[in-house]
Order: C-alpha cells, then structure tokens, then sequence
C-alpha cells in the first residue's frame, strides 16, 4: 500500500513550476526523478524537492497537471502543505504572467510588493 499523497494544482507549465521554486529559494532538481517515500517506496516525478529526513516531496505529470506528491506524514517543509501550495502558485502565476504577456509585446513597467503579500503589476505595451 503506498503512502504517497498526490495533491491536485493547477500547475501545467513546468518551466513557471521550476521558476517558482527558483524564486522562493527551494532547492529541487529535474526529473524524471523517484520521490523518496515510506519503507523505499518511490513515485517518478519531473521536480524533486528532497527533504533531509529521506523523504522527498515531488511534482509529477498526470497528462493535465502536474500534482504535488508526497507521504505527507513526513512533511518537512517550512510551511503546511497549503501554505507551500499557495506560495508557490503566486509564484507561478506570476511567471505565467510574465511569459504570456511578453509574447504578445508587453512589458512590465511597474512592480509592486503589496503588504498582504499580493503583486500589482503595471504592463505596457508601444505600438508604431
């Protein structure tokens, strides 16, 4: 029986995931990679965030998204699961953002820091 939790997001793009990660300083490295789990179980992931205690928490694609993986009885972040969830989804937002609205021509002229932790970005774009 495995332990393995896999926690739905609405994360697709994996270079925005790997940017996130880069942003909230959280070491990880590239899969296909194994989640390290409970009695050496594993779970095949494309991001690894390994965890001193040897149990690992992961990102693996399930054809629409990628879910957070992990045996959640030996969490060992620094945040709960949702709080780490939610960082990391203002973050990757925040990538995606940035990645959509540069191809079409935007750039961004103004960032703000909000005190409730929320980002205002101003974005422009010339036209000839």
């Amino acid at each position: 029986m495995s332990h393995f939790s896999q926690i739905k997001t609405q994360l697709r793009d994996l270079t925005a995931l790997q940017a996130a990660l880069e942003d909230l300083k959280i070491d990880w490295k590239s899969g296909p990679a194994p989640v390290r789990g409970y009695q050496g179980q594993t779970h095949t992931a494309a991001v690894v965030i390994e965890q001193s205690n040897g149990y690992d928490v992961g990102f693996s694609w399930n054809g629409n998204h990628y879910e957070l993986v992990s045996d959640l009885q030996y969490w060992q972040q620094p945040l709960s699961v949702d709080g780490f969830l939610n960082r990391i989804s203002q973050r990757y937002a925040y990538h995606t953002v940035l990645g959509q609205t540069a191809q079409q021509g935007f750039q961004v002229s103004e960032e703000q820091q909000n005190a409730d932790g929320s980002i205002r970005l101003v974005l422009q774009r010339w036209t000839a």
